[in-house]
C-alpha cells in the first residue's frame, strides 16, 4: 500500500506549526514557533496580535520545515489544516495557507477538528486501540469521548462552564503567579500540603464537569486570608486546587471506563502534561488493568503533528474539502 504524507497546518491560537506526517503515525519532521513570551506580558492571548505573528512567520515556518525534513512539497500526498474551534483569525491564516497549497499542488484538502488532533496525537506513540475512553483536557475543552473505532466521537461528559485549563490559568492570575499558569500550579502542587477547605467541583453521577465554583472558591478564600492580614502559603493553595481537580477529573474517568465496559483509556490536550494528573491516573489504571495511554509533553501542547496524524484517518474515512472550507470559532465534533 502506498504511503501517505500529510503536511499539516495548526495555527488555531498561539502556535504556529507544521508537520510532515507519514501514515497517521510516523513523524518526519514538525516546527513550532511559539508566541508565549508575546503574550506573557498582557497574562494571555491577543487574539489580534496572534494572528499578526501567524502572518508575519507562516511562510519562515514553511521553509524551516521543508529543510528540515529534507522534502518537496511535490512529494506530499494530503494537505491537513485545523480549521476550528480556536481564534478566528488565526485559524484563517493557517487555513488559507492550506486551501493555497492545495490548490496549487492539487492535492486534497482535510478538514480537522483541534480536538480529534489532541486525540490523535496518542496515535504517534502507538497505535489507539478501541474501544477507548478519551478524556480531553485542554485550556478551552474537559470532555469524556466514547470513541468504538476511529474517527467515532461520542460525547458522553462535558464541562458546563470555564474548561481545566482556564480554570487553572485564572488561579495562577489570583495567586499572582505567571503566565501560563497551568504548568506553575502545577509545579507548586507537587511541593505542598492540602490544607486549605475547597469544594469538590460537581462531584456527582453525571460525567460533566464544573470549574467556576471551584475558581470562585479560590478567589473568594484568598481574598478573605489578605483582608485578615493572613500569608497565603502559595504551594498548599495550589495542592488544594490541584487536588480537588485531579480527584474529579480522574473519579468520573474511570466510572465511565467501568460504565462501557472498555480497557483503553487515552489523555488528550495540554492538561494532559499535568503532572499530578498523569501520576494519579497511571496508579489507578495500573491498579484496574487499564490500558493508558498519553502523549509525550511536546505533543499535549498545540503542534501540526497531532493534526497530520488526525488527517489521515480522516483522509482514509473520505473526509476532504473543497476550497470554500472556513474557519470555525466554535464547532461540535461530537455526533
Amino acid at each position: 500500500m502506498k504511503d501517505i504524507y500529510c503536511l499539516a497546518i495548526e495555527t488555531s491560537c498561539d502556535e504556529t506549526s507544521m508537520s510532515i506526517i507519514k501514515n497517521g503515525c510516523i513523524e518526519i519532521a514538525t516546527v513550532v514557533l511559539t508566541q508565549i513570551d508575546i503574550h506573557k506580558k498582557f497574562g494571555g492571548v491577543v487574539p489580534e496580535i496572534a494572528s499578526r505573528s501567524h502572518i508575519e512567520n507562516i511562510t519562515i515556518v514553511l521553509e524551516e520545515l521543508l529543510q528540515k525534513s529534507k522534502m518537496k512539497l511535490e512529494e506530499i500526498d494530503i494537505i491537513g489544516v485545523t480549521y476550528g474551534p480556536g481564534l478566528i483569525g488565526s485559524l484563517l491564516i493557517g487555513l488559507e495557507t492550506a486551501k493555497t497549497l492545495a490548490m496549487i499542488l492539487d492535492k486534497p484538502l482535510i478538514p480537522v477538528h483541534h480536538i480529534a488532533g489532541h486525540i490523535y496525537a496518542n496515535n504517534l506513540e502507538e497505535r489507539l486501540e478501541f474501544p477507548l475512553i478519551a478524556l480531553v483536557v485542554s485550556g478551552g475543552h474537559t470532555d469524556l469521548i466514547y470513541m468504538e473505532k476511529d474517527y467515532s466521537f461520542k460525547k458522553i461528559g462535558s464541562t458546563l462552564d470555564d474548561a481545566v485549563g482556564e480554570a487553572y490559568d485564572k488561579v495562577a492570575k489570583i495567586l499572582g503567579l505567571p503566565y501560563p499558569g497551568g504548568p506553575v500550579v502545577d509545579k507548586y502542587a507537587k511541593v505542598g500540603n492540602d490544607t486549605y477547605n475547597l469544594p469538590y467541583p460537581l462531584d456527582d453521577k453525571s460525567y460533566n464537569f464544573s470549574f467556576s465554583g471551584l475558581k470562585s472558591a479560590t478567589l473568594n478564600l484568598v481574598h478573605n486570608e489578605q483582608s485578615r492580614n493572613n500569608k497565603i502559603r502559595i504551594e498548599d493553595m495550589c495542592c488544594s486546587f490541584q487536588n480537588r481537580v485531579v480527584s474529579v477529573l480522574t473519579k468520573k474517568t474511570m466510572r465511565a471506563i467501568e460504565e462501557y465496559k472498555v480497557k483503553n483509556l487515552i489523555v488528550a490536550g495540554g492538561v494532559a502534561a499535568n503532572k499530578g494528573l498523569r501520576e494519579e491516573l497511571t496508579k489507578l489504571c495500573i491498579s484496574k488493568n487499564i490500558k493508558l495511554s498519553i502523549p509525550r509533553i511536546n505533543y499535549c501542547t498545540d503542534n501540526a503533528a497531532m493534526i497530520g496524524a488526525a488527517a489521515y484517518y480522516a483522509y482514509k474515512q473520505g473526509i476532504i474539502s473543497d476550497l470554500q472550507l472556513n474557519a470555525l470559532a466554535t464547532d461540535t465534533l461530537y455526533k
